[in-house]
């Protein structure tokens, strides 16, 4: 699932922000602030600021704290499509934490500093492997050496299987629910090393998608929970560690259209 976001890199765009108002303003404090004071001083006047510097004092700590918060605490995102389905749907804007994995310098997402690796069952925000300017959303199915087994939409990890329960028919009240319930999707709940989350499964339908792979070190196997309506690492490959942003961990708001308005309901779900 690519995630809603700019067509620019905003990180980048932050980024750039803060440097300007920040040597904007420590230029003026250290070369021309002083001179100014006392020119005002002598003339019996009120300093005042150039326009330009005026702006670069009162937006940059603004701009960094925003920049400092998006890029080492949480970030947000909102859910464009249904391969997330039922864990997530669309609409959801969700936030992201961004020390889970590792602080990243922003715009250049190098690790500065690790703090964690994922972990099987984590829902992982991460930068699309074939493209990294978008950013994508999956959970995580296999670690680095692990072989991994899909066959009609059961999990096989080393050879054992995942138990899946199942629940019933899915049903839904979107057109993509509706679109799932006519072709006789089913929900199933998933335990995945202790992570019980469920899954959307259309009977007969994922016998394309089958096959096995091996997980390179450094690397992470990952799959959408609308097992059949999702393009994930059975079609592109693993998601490499440097490409991770962080563990989606809370829905903080929920938009279901003019039509439907704000789902209260799910405001405050945690992501599991």
């Amino acid at each position: 699932m690519k995630l809603f976001g700019m067509d620019f890199d905003f990180a980048a765009l932050l980024l750039a922000l803060t440097v300007l108002t920040g040597v904007v303003w420590a230029i003026d404090r250290l070369f021309f602030h002083r001179r100014r004071l006392e020119r005002a001083a002598a003339r019996g006047e009120t300093p005042r600021e150039p326009v330009l510097v005026d702006y670069a004092r009162s937006f940059f700590p603004v701009i960094l704290a925003v920049l400092v918060f998006r890029s080492f605490i949480a970030e947000p995102f909102r859910i464009p499509s249904g391969s997330m389905m039922p864990t997530l749907l669309v609409g959801d804007f969700i936030l992201v934490n961004k020390f889970a994995y590792g602080l990243r310098l922003p715009a250049f997402n190098t690790k500065i500093l690790a703090t964690g690796e994922p972990h099987r069952g984590d829902v992982i925000v991460f930068r699309y492997p074939p493209d990294p300017s978008q950013d994508y959303i999956k959970r995580v199915i296999g670690l680095p050496g692990d072989e991994v087994t899909v066959r009609e939409d059961k999990v096989f990890i080393n050879g054992k299987p995942i138990i899946q329960d199942p629940i019933g028919p899915y049903a839904g009240g979107d057109a993509e629910s509706r679109m799932l319930e006519r072709a006789g999707a089913v929900v199933r709940i998933e335990h995945l090393d202790g992570v019980d989350h469920r899954i959307i499964a259309i009977p007969g339908l994922g016998e394309s998608r089958d096959g096995t792979w091996r997980v390179p070190q450094n690397c992470y196997f990952a799959m959408g929970d609308n097992r059949d309506n999702s393009l994930d690492s059975r079609f592109w490959g693993c998601v490499p560690e440097q490409n991770l942003v962080g563990k989606a961990f809370l829905i903080w708001f929920s938009w279901k259209g003019v039509d439907h308005g704000i789902d209260f309901g799910r405001i405050g779900t945690v992501v599991k």
